[in-house]
């Protein structure tokens, strides 16, 4: 997320002072990503410091003004037109967990995928109950409308990465399922006796454990980000 861009494309519809910012910066996405007072003013510093914004007074109540420079419209329309960077994926939480669950001391990635799951499904009906109420709004209009309309927008993209994710954690549990039958076919068709592994020794690929980590290298390293549940519409 750019706080960045985000505060330029605020501060081109008129100088802002910072806790207005931050109001706006939440009305327009519905606080799914809430920002303080600090994130904000640090930003505008940045800005500052790099041309894109200046100070333009204060207004009536003494709070000081942000405006946007020449250099700040250059940096946002070149923002809109260039399509966002997927080169260098963002960490993705989930993603991690589930690689470093994959044949660790204890833990059944089962469980873990199944917990999971069972999250976003509860997420996926939060935020499809929420776009039923930003439609209500939108249809009926008024001042907010504009906010209205982006907050849907970032609503419906929720709801896809939920719905996303959730095919993903049913994916790697049917791939889990799959090479874990596929290690104990292998071990029942090696001849003569197996022996389970003694103290430090290593598993072998029949064992559960041994199944997991063959299924480490299978498992996708790109799952979509995790759905919180917490988007509010203030």
């Amino acid at each position: 997320m750019s706080i960045r861009h985000g505060l330029l494309a605020l501060l081109e519809r008129g100088p802002r002072y910072g806790s207005q910012l931050r109001t706006e910066f939440e009305s327009r996405t519905g606080s799914t990503w809430p920002l303080n007072v600090g994130q904000v003013y640090t930003t505008l510093s940045r800005l500052e410091r790099d041309g894109m914004v200046v100070q333009d007074g204060e207004d009536e109540a003494g709070h000081a003004l942000y405006a946007i420079t020449d250099s700040g419209r250059a940096e946002l329309r070149s923002w809109f037109e260039n399509p966002v960077d997927r080169t260098s994926p963002a960490r993705d939480e989930l993603s991690i967990k589930l690689a470093m669950a994959v044949g660790a001391p204890g833990v059944d990635i089962r469980d873990v995928i199944q917990s999971q799951r069972r999250h976003t499904v509860k997420a996926m009906q939060d935020y499809t109950r929420l776009k039923a109420q930003a439609i209500t709004a939108v249809e009926r209009g008024g001042a907010q409308e504009r906010d209205d309309v982006a907050w849907l927008l970032v609503l419906e993209q929720l709801i896809f990465q939920t719905e996303a994710e959730a095919r993903w954690l049913d994916h790697c549990e049917a791939r889990l399922i799959r090479l874990s039958a596929v290690a104990a076919a292998a071990g029942a068709e090696a001849p003569g006796p197996r022996q389970g592994p003694g103290p430090g020794q290593a598993q072998g690929p029949g064992s559960a454990g041994g199944a997991a980590e063959a299924a480490a290298g299978p498992v996708p390293r790109t799952g979509t980000a995790p759905a919180t549940g917490s988007a509010r519409r203030r």
